[in-house]
């Protein structure tokens, strides 16, 4: 499989990213260890996880994933043949994040310090490669993206300097190779960057933004910043939450999908949603082209993506979207999908 690097670290990863969400809910600990068994076997060497998953984020399941991932390493031995990537929270209204249960967590040194000893611990490991503020630690317009309409948020915050600050800490002391952000705007991967150039500290290497044929407001201003500063988008939720590949067509509401489980699928489910993903349909049946794997080939087609993280709650499933790497993509393909997005730009933002 393809290999690109990680921002300047020197580390290189799979184009294809193993998400690792659903396990400790949708998925049990052996799923869990079958699908990083298999996916390594298809040279797949990048795993992403998060303190706060398994998702929906619940208190009782919080860091169920990696403990999973981390029985997996145990057992198996193989800890140097991961490129491991997990993340922190940012400013979030959840109080059941210690060492602050008592009141909403922010991304403060205090906080960072004690969460990337306690995702060590899970994980039975006494490294991370690629370690990620999930989302900033700030009042935020939009999660995940950069907003298409700009609404003002207020709450509590921490500044950016205070966090990059402890996470240039932990680079020094050897805990964490490498940093990213996560669900972050043009502004603040800027911010990030200048107290790396300015003063030394330690430079991102990523941001983990969604990124799919019904979203690409990351092309709208991350992707030069992403090109020009070698800072790779890991590209969460390229099936559009599961919308791309079909299985919700017509309100459908199969078993044991996420729509039918836990609903939170609003934003693919906006006004011109539906529009956007029958003219994508009609383009792949058109061209015999697989749904699910053409979103997925789009995703990996683009330079500026460093990786494309895929998840799945079945084998079978897995199987099928790892192999979208291998499907041929040419500048009429291309041109297509880039006249339907013209057509109706972003709708899914």
């Amino acid at each position: 499989m393809e290999k690109r690097p990680l921002g300047r670290t020197g580390m290189n990863v799979s184009v294809i990213c193993l998400g690792t969400m659903t396990w400790g809910q949708q998925n049990t600990e052996a799923e869990g260890h079958e699908q990083m068994d298999y996916a390594l076997d298809r040279d797949i060497n990048f795993f992403d996880t998060a303190e706060l998953y398994s998702i929906p984020p619940k208190a009782e399941t919080q860091g169920s994933t990696e403990r999973i991932i981390g029985t997996w390493f145990k057992e198996r031995n193989n800890r140097d043949k991961v490129v491991l990537a997990t993340k922190a929270v940012g400013a979030t209204s959840s109080k059941w994040f210690a060492p602050t249960k008592d009141r909403p967590s922010l991304p403060t040194r205090e906080r960072i310090m004690y969460a990337v000893d306690e995702s060590l611990k899970r994980l039975q490991t006494d490294y991370i490669d690629l370690y990620q503020l999930h989302w900033p630690g700030r009042p935020f317009s939009i999660f995940g993206t950069n907003p298409v309409v700009w609404e003002h948020s207020e709450g509590p915050e921490t500044a950016i300097e205070e966090t990059h600050d402890a996470f240039d800490e932990l680079v020094k002391s050897g805990k964490v190779r490498a940093i990213g952000l996560s669900n972050e705007s043009a502004w603040g991967t800027m911010r990030w960057l200048y107290g790396a150039e300015a003063h030394g500290k330690a430079r991102i290497a990523s941001i983990q933004n969604a990124y799919n044929i019904l979203n690409r407001t990351y092309e709208t201003a991350l992707a030069e910043i992403g090109a020009r500063e070698d800072v790779g988008l890991l590209a969460y939720s390229p099936l559009g939450q599961g919308m791309l590949t079909g299985k919700y067509r017509d309100g459908a509401q199969p078993a044991g999908a996420r729509r039918t489980l836990f609903g939170r699928m609003g934003r693919y489910e906006g006004p011109g949603a539906n529009a956007a993903l029958e003219a994508y349909f009609k383009l792949c049946d058109e061209r015999g082209l697989d749904y699910a794997q053409t979103a997925i080939r789009f995703t990996i087609s683009k330079p500026f993506v460093a990786s494309s993280i895929i998840g799945a709650t079945s084998m079978e499933q897995l199987r099928h979207d790892i192999a979208a790497h291998e499907m041929p993509w040419d500048d009429d393909l291309d041109k297509a999908i880039n006249a339907l997005h013209r057509e109706r730009p972003n709708t899914c933002p």
